[in-house]
């Protein structure tokens, strides 16, 4: 007799944040509310012991050994062509699931199927709104606000900072352009029907790219307030190098987005954008310059992926995936 499918396969990245990963599996674990679940784990080659230490503690996961670090969409793709679930949940290594949050959305998802990606709300460890659950899409007046540094004057403003989406808290059931791959609920056949993430990008705007591409196929994207996680953003990720890795995937995302003098344009005013925030580190004597550091760089991300991982983290270019 064939087994049933699960409710929901969990895929989940884990780079370096064994304690992490370890108490986001628990937190999964103890709040199915009588889902089924399968969770799949994709270690990108961490020297702290993770593999071993998610077996010892949840010893019913399944934990895949990718022996070297794959980047985001390319481990999730590996988690997911596992998956067994009629959904499939990315959920990132450093978030903690609230209680009642996974059965409420995939009971939404199922009662709502005109929604084909449901996002949640993102909270920091003291309950607030931690907001980068979801975005607006980039647009040649958002590039342009970044450039004179207006979204940074007027964070959150509708108008000078409308990827931000304003000042709305994520309480209300929402149509979004854009969900974020740290909580980010799609049924498993529209995974596969949309090719998973793209493998060129290695971290960073590889969800924004997938939510877009999935809005070109009519497939909408929503934020579902109930289901909630606290995110520790950026904990697999920091380090000197995430401005150029966020730059370089905000140039992927124009080159697989737009056509190339829209591109061309945005490319420019994201380095405008760096060069300001550079100057003025200068101007300030900031100890601490990290958009000076971006700046230099470049020439490193400024082609976006695949170049810049092998320029950023000296490894070899990947090879093209499989037709």
């Amino acid at each position: 007799m064939q087994t049933p499918a699960p409710d929901i396969t969990v895929v989940i990245v884990n780079y370096e944040t064994r304690d992490d990963t370890v108490a986001c599996v628990g937190s999964v674990l103890a709040h199915l509310g009588g889902l089924d679940a399968q969770i799949v784990v994709v270690d990108n080659g961490s020297g702290d012991g993770s593999a071993a230490a998610l077996r010892a503690a949840h010893p019913g996961i399944d934990v895949v050994e990718a022996g070297e670090n794959l980047g985001f969409a390319r481990a999730v793709n590996r988690g997911a062509a596992l998956a067994r679930g009629e959904f499939v949940l990315l959920l990132n290594p450093d978030a903690l699931m609230l209680e009642h949050s996974l059965p409420r959305m995939i009971g939404f998802a199922r009662e709502h199927p005109q929604y084909r990606i449901v996002g949640g709300r993102t909270l920091r460890a003291d309950l607030t709104l931690e907001p980068s659950s979801c975005w607006g899409a980039p647009t040649l007046w958002s590039l342009s606000m970044y450039a004179t540094m207006l979204s940074t004057v007027f964070r959150r403003s509708r108008l000078f900072d409308p990827e931000s989406l304003g000042t709305w808290p994520r309480d209300t059931i929402r149509e979004v352009p854009i969900i974020t791959g740290c909580l980010l609920l799609i049924r498993r056949d529209d995974f596969v029907e949309l090719g998973g993430m793209d493998e060129d990008f290695f971290l960073y705007g590889e969800d924004a790219e997938f939510s877009m591409r999935a809005a070109a196929r009519g497939m909408a994207r929503v934020v579902y307030p109930p289901a909630a996680i606290i995110h520790t953003v950026g904990g697999s990720s920091a380090g000197s190098s995430k401005g150029s890795m966020v730059l370089a995937g905000k140039v992927t995302y124009l080159q697989k987005s737009w056509p190339p003098r829209r591109t061309a344009v945005g490319v420019l005013l994201l380095k405008t954008g760096v060069a300001v925030r550079a100057a003025l580190e200068t101007v300030t004597r900031r100890a601490n310059r990290p958009w000076t550091t971006v700046w230099r760089r470049r020439a490193d991300w400024a082609s976006g992926y695949p170049h810049a991982e092998a320029a950023l983290f000296g490894r070899p270019l990947p090879e093209p995936a499989a037709a």
